[in-house]
């Protein structure tokens, strides 16, 4: 992406008010002497810093998150934890609860066998009305039931089994990832499919090292901030 583009996008775009369309993508890219196809690009950038939504069939509006949900790593805790933490309203949108059949890295994580029913929960969390997270959890059969799902649940598998209790949690093992975003995540998330998406792949074990959840948690980089606290030496 050339420098000059992105220079000129990003003063366009703090001009602009929050919820503000800018113009079409043929009368901009014609205002700023660029192909279309090198303004998408450029303007996928600046959409996956959370400063731009593209609706597809709408147009291109100026978002500028109020808030980043910024936090540690040395603790395990929901994306509802952490907002609460700085006062950002956040809340589930979607929500899918299903059975499915364990795949091969699935059956892999979880110690079962190809084919094995698993319960699955996956759900988009909204800040600001903004999707800003999919996650989705696989769990094997028995840990959690729709009825309880329908009850207590609030966006976070975590949260619940931590009010439930019962089994005790131990601990977390999460592999961090820079991917492109999959057509099914891009469109519960209304970005363009392939547009950066952080992906956290993580295991949730029991007090007595039980592999309890297996989740893929996708963050839009502009709404969120990891850090790491590490001793020295």
């Amino acid at each position: 992406m050339p420098k000059d583009l992105q220079s000129r996008l990003e003063i366009l775009i703090a001009a602009a008010e929050p919820g503000e369309q800018l113009p079409s993508e043929p009368k901009l890219a014609k205002q700023l002497g660029v192909s279309r196809a090198t303004l998408r690009e450029a303007m996928r950038a600046f959409e996956t810093r959370g400063l731009i939504r593209r609706q597809q069939g709408v147009g291109t509006f100026v978002t500028r998150p109020s808030q980043i949900i910024e936090s540690g790593l040395e603790v395990l805790e929901s994306i509802e934890t952490m907002a609460e933490r700085i006062g950002l309203p956040v809340a589930a949108g979607a929500v899918e609860i299903r059975t499915c059949l364990a795949d091969d890295e699935t059956a892999r994580r979880l110690n079962l066998t190809v084919g094995d029913d698993v319960f699955c929960v996956s759900r988009v969390i909204l800040a600001e009305d903004r999707p800003v997270a999919f996650l989705v959890d696989t769990l094997p059969p028995g840990y959690l039931t729709p009825d309880e799902m329908a009850a207590d649940f609030t966006g976070s598998v975590l949260d619940l089994l931590l009010k439930r209790g019962n089994p005790p949690l131990g601990n977390s093992r999460c592999e961090i990832a820079a991917v492109a975003a999959p057509p099914e995540v891009a469109r519960a998330l209304h970005i363009q499919r392939g547009d950066s998406l952080l992906l956290f792949e993580a295991m949730l074990y029991t007090a007595d090292g039980t592999p309890l959840d297996y989740s893929l948690s996708y963050f839009l980089p502009g709404y969120f901030k990891f850090h790491v606290v590490r001793r020295v030496g």
